[in-house]
């Protein structure tokens, strides 16, 4: 129903050229109503497994089946996977470097006008792993957003589904219950195979680096977490916790894999981009400070608080958060869940795809706290960029 609510010509629900909000409001309670219904049956879902288990092939199967169907929808609710694709024309197509000249500098250009208004203008904010993957993708989809736009859904609902089967690799307990865990999560359907966001790239790439470690394929784990790295910053909060707890177990880690990776995928941006791409967090944390409405500073302040307390606020109780990590690593258990559940609390922009920074992480270690916590932030993220 959330894919086929969709389709009518006056529904808000698909992306619009230039992320434009026309139609009736009508589609998007409906969408709502049954997104809800959906996670509430989720939930209901998980909850018997871990009661009375399931067989893993056939939760793998629920997961196909959940992830693949917006595949059947037009792009939802967000113009980011157009805005990729701008980027990877920027330059594959003209030549030119996409962490020194923004969309606004080709108007021409077919990926143009469908680019989100508040993008328009700003240099590309991912890292350069995923932007060399996006040069290619320009190319193939060639003048067409909608070839774009499947291309990236696509790759997106891909990704969720090798999540979970890895976070079920990792589970040293019920594996049906962590493939379901993720796989049958709508939230992520819809803003993944729904919405084609990128951040699922990196969150494979971070449980991808954990089954590798677990089947002491170090060195490989080791470039899993650069290019992790090198698609979103976001991995860099996990590292010093895997180390103090690799430290405290005595366990081997792939210093050579992670270093040769990590100079070798530098030296290829470099050479691509020069060192422009070190910019790219600029532009990342000029629009974090615009704040959105679901994340907790801004709630804060709804309640009378002044920004900068509100802030402050946040920013220590995140860092105690932390150091308490940090106290958890060093005593053998790194909790990456709770570390991206945290950062997700803090962050001041909050967007509902950031969900799968902690829903596979949380499936994988079995941290029963932190699969709590994902529950809890998937549900509050839920109305979040519907347009009623």
């Amino acid at each position: 129903m959330c894919a086929a609510v969709a389709w009518p010509d006056d529904s808000r629900i698909a992306a619009q050229k230039g992320g434009a909000v026309q139609g009736s409001a009508t589609w998007s309670w409906i969408f709502l109503g049954c997104l809800i219904g959906a996670f509430a049956s989720y939930v209901g879902g998980v909850y018997l497994i871990r009661r009375f288990g399931l067989r893993l092939v056939v939760a793998g199967a629920l997961a196909a089946a959940i992830q693949l169907a917006p595949l059947g929808a037009p792009l939802l609710l967000s113009t980011d996977a157009w805005t990729y694709w701008d980027y990877g024309r920027i330059a594959a197509v003209h030549g030119g470097n996409p962490y020194v000249q923004t969309p606004s500098d080709f108007p021409l250009d077919p990926a143009f006008p469908y680019v989100g208004e508040k993008w328009v203008d700003t240099t590309s904010v991912y890292g350069p792993v995923f932007t060399l993957a996006s040069e290619p993708l320009a190319l193939a989809t060639g003048d067409s957003a909608d070839a774009a736009a499947w291309t990236y859904k696509t790759l997106a609902a891909v990704a969720v589904l090798a999540a979970a089967a890895l976070a079920a690799y990792v589970a040293r307990g019920s594996r049906a219950f962590a493939c379901a865990f993720v796989g049958w999560n709508p939230l992520l359907a819809v803003h993944f195979a729904g919405g084609a966001h990128n951040d699922v790239w990196m969150a494979g790439l971070v449980v991808g680096a954990l089954a590798l470690g677990a089947t002491g394929r170090r060195q490989l784990a080791g470039v899993s977490w650069v290019a992790a790295v090198l698609i979103k910053w976001i991995p860099l909060v996990f590292l010093p916790l895997r180390a103090l707890e690799a430290h405290t177990n005595r366990r081997k880690v792939g210093h050579l894999g992670f270093a040769v990776a990590a100079v070798v995928l530098v030296g290829i941006a470099t050479w691509r981009y020069g060192w422009h791409w070190l910019g790219a967090l600029g532009p990342l944390v000029r629009n974090a400070n615009l704040e959105t409405s679901f994340a907790i500073p801004h709630r804060l302040e709804e309640i009378g608080l002044p920004e900068w307390l509100s802030f402050a606020l946040v920013a220590a109780a995140f860092a105690l958060a932390y150091l308490w990590l940090l106290r958890e690593a060093w005593r053998g258990r790194a909790r990456l869940a709770l570390a991206a559940g945290f950062l997700l609390l803090a962050t001041p922009y909050l967007v509902p795809w950031y969900a799968v920074w902690v829903v596979p992480l949380a499936a994988a270690e079995e941290d029963r706290t932190a699969q709590g916590l994902a529950l809890v932030l998937c549900a509050y993220m839920l109305r979040q960029t519907i347009p009623l």
